[in-house]
């Protein structure tokens, strides 16, 4: 009974429907927070028993007015709902472009804008955007992702500033490889750079089979649902954190190495 007083606070998680959001709103709600649960298909969270679904479009200003004016209080933002592409500079269509940013950065900032009235009435509140490594590391074919994620962290640090007097908590996560099910439906290709007869084809057939493999072989998602709960319990939290076995090695070798340093450690490493 402890345990359900103590978590009865309210949350909001973007992305749910699959991967780190489902198993984080139902490790949340079995922790006795109240967890409105987003999703594009919300019948997928339909058997997450104490889970409130939601049709929540981040690409749809409207929804998310209509959504977040709906639910009286919210504590807890996670903006998790993203996706990955795989894709060189030189292939990257416009669409593909603007459909990624769209989810990964101004999906973030729209529900975030959305949620921020609230969490200032309230004079209190915890954002948790869900980034990535790749945030703060480069790879090569993930060169858009990464730039969507570089993007969320710098959205984090300035976040923290502007919302520090109305007593609004802002923190990224960045995982490493996780073993969800991304690299089999949230990771898109571009078509152009996988064609055997594409210039980068030597790049592509090192690196890529390696990155799915890390992805489908990495840590479970229980660690970020866990990771989570610490950040809204812990008004000391760190600003970002890591999680996982691949964030755990390649950051603090980011910190501590020249760039050129660290990017022939790359290399070595992915035998590029």
């Amino acid at each position: 009974m402890e345990s359900m007083k103590k978590h009865s606070k309210t949350v909001l998680i973007t992305g749910a429907s699959s991967g780190m959001g489902r198993v984080t709103a139902h490790y949340l709600a079995q922790q006795g927070f109240r967890v409105y649960a987003g999703s594009r298909t919300p019948e997928k969270l339909q058997d997450i028993q104490g889970v409130i679904a939601i049709k929540l479009d981040i690409t749809n200003p409207k929804n998310i007015n209509e959504v977040i004016g709906s639910i009286d209080k919210i504590d807890v933002l996670i903006n998790n709902a993203g996706y990955g592409l795989v894709s060189t500079v030189e292939d990257v269509t416009e669409g593909e472009m603007m459909a990624l940013f769209n989810i990964n950065v101004f999906g973030l900032l729209r529900v975030t804008q959305a949620v921020i009235p609230k969490m200032r009435a309230q004079n209190q509140g915890v954002i948790i955007n869900i980034s990535s490594f790749l945030g703060k590391i480069g790879l090569p074919l993930f060169t858009l992702y990464n730039a969507s994620k570089y993007a969320v962290e710098g959205i984090t640090d300035s976040l923290r500033y502007e919302l520090r007097d109305f007593n609004i908590r802002v923190h990224s996560i960045m995982p490493g490889f996780f073993d969800t099910n991304f690299a089999r439906d949230n990771l898109k290709i571009n078509e152009k750079t996988f064609c055997d007869d594409s210039a980068y084809w030597d790049l592509v057939s090192i690196l890529a089979p390696t990155i799915v493999d890390q992805i489908n072989e990495g840590n479970r998602s229980e660690e970020i649902a866990q990771l989570i709960l610490k950040i809204i319990e812990n008004p000391n939290s760190p600003a970002r954190q890591t999680a996982g076995d691949k964030a755990k090695k390649f950051i603090p070798m980011k910190q501590e190495l020249s760039d050129e340093d660290f990017e022939r450690r790359v290399r070595e490493y992915y035998h590029l």
